[in-house]
């Protein structure tokens, strides 16, 4: 069976690196570039340093910094219009996961014409989107290197997932210095939707020998540096570890793509507008305990790299193994116990399961589940 594999045609990795990406912007000739962001990252002077670094190499930039923690059709309008009022020739995202996803919507909508509701589902769009660098500041989504664009659509209160080769931006770069003195609560939401990206892509169905290679090394140092970069948000290390863990977890469910982790996350952040991360996390292992029933040994291998010592354990021991680890590190990080700390309604399990079921994440998930099955996960998770 074919395949094919995604990512975006350079990756800049490691600390300064920042400078080496400004410095490939002017050698592609860009001229202007729209800067997609949110508020906190102007009001810190983060936009500001971009900017500048662009201005000393003769590129001017606009700034839309309007980008909701869950961005909305109407987020990428509003960046559009500002896009096409300023007649730049490219994009800068810099962010984590919703500036990186908004700039894309906007992308995709500049090259393609018509809504970003047009391209839900995979590969919709006929053409590449306007040139986009993507500048990371957290590890967490990978979202500056995938072709995932989640939009919030605001009229349905439903995430909508777009999966498209044309969003796949031209650059990403992350350099581990803007990810420094983050919050902890933010830290943990990332790192642990980086783990997810991980186990999803490695018990997937569309899994490959290279997905699992890099999935199983992001587990490692997730495992690994996740405490740390959470406890000391000024540890240049743990924060570099960080950023390649989720780098390579976004390598790996960008090609074999996720499962009903995220499926049934998006719903949840579409219908409360509840961090994406934090629900990722809440919902991993009761996700994987459904998935215990096809994929054991996958998850044994999941307990391996999560530093269990997994020798003379049967298959589904190893299973148990990993999920009992994936709640330690969740408990070590502060992620809240059950959904509805977050604020989540047993009476709405019903939409959220409809709405999960056709979510194309969902689609290569180890296991199909009924309507039932989704809302007995969810109830679990409560």
């Amino acid at each position: 069976m074919s395949s094919a594999f995604f990512i975006p045609a350079v990756n800049l990795m490691g600390a300064g690196c920042l400078t080496e990406a400004a410095d490939a912007v002017k050698a592609h000739g860009f001229k202007k570039a729209l800067i997609v962001t949110d508020k906190v990252l102007s009001q810190i002077g983060m936009v500001k340093q971009v900017a500048e670094l662009l201005a000393q190499r003769d590129v001017d930039s606009v700034v839309f910094d309007g980008t909701q923690p869950n961005p909305t059709i109407g987020n990428v309008e509003a960046g559009l219009a500002l896009l096409k009022d300023g007649e730049c020739d490219f994009v800068i995202s810099l962010g984590g996961g919703s500036p990186h996803d908004c700039a894309k919507g906007i992308a995709l909508v500049a090259s393609n014409g018509g809504k970003i509701a047009d391209y839900e589902g995979v590969d919709q769009s006929a053409k590449p989107q306007l040139p986009l660098v993507a500048i990371n500041t957290t590890a967490g989504t990978a979202s500056e290197m995938t072709r995932f664009c989640i939009i919030t659509d605001e009229a349905r209160h439903i995430k909508m997932a777009i999966v498209d080769k044309n969003t796949t931006p031209l650059m990403s770069v992350n350099d581990p210095e803007l990810m420094l003195a983050k919050p902890a609560s933010l830290t943990a939401a990332t790192g642990m939707d980086a783990l997810t990206h991980a186990i999803e892509a490695y018990v997937s169905t569309a899994a490959t020998p290279i997905t699992d290679a890099v999935a199983i090394k992001a587990i490692e140092l997730v495992q690994a540096h996740l405490r740390t970069a959470v406890k000391d948000g000024q540890n240049i290390e743990a924060r570099e570890q960080m950023a390649y863990a989720q780098f390579m977890a976004g390598m790996a469910f960008n090609n074999a793509s996720l499962g009903y982790v995220h499926a049934m996350a998006h719903q949840l952040g579409g219908f409360y507008d509840l961090p994406h991360g934090v629900c990722n996390a809440v919902l991993l292992p009761h996700v994987q305990r459904y998935n215990a029933q096809v994929c054991p040994e996958r998850l044994k291998d999941v307990a391996k790299a999560m530093g269990v010592n997994v020798e003379g354990m049967t298959a589904e021991q190893g299973a148990d193994a990993a999920l009992e680890a994936i709640q330690v590190l969740s408990k070590d990080v502060g992620i809240p116990a059950g959904l509805q700390q977050l604020g989540a309604k047993e009476e709405d399990i019903a939409v959220l399961a409809d709405n999960a079921l056709k979510d194309a994440c969902g689609f290569t998930n180890p296991k199909q589940a009924s309507h039932e099955e989704i809302s007995s996960i969810f109830a679990a998770a409560m």
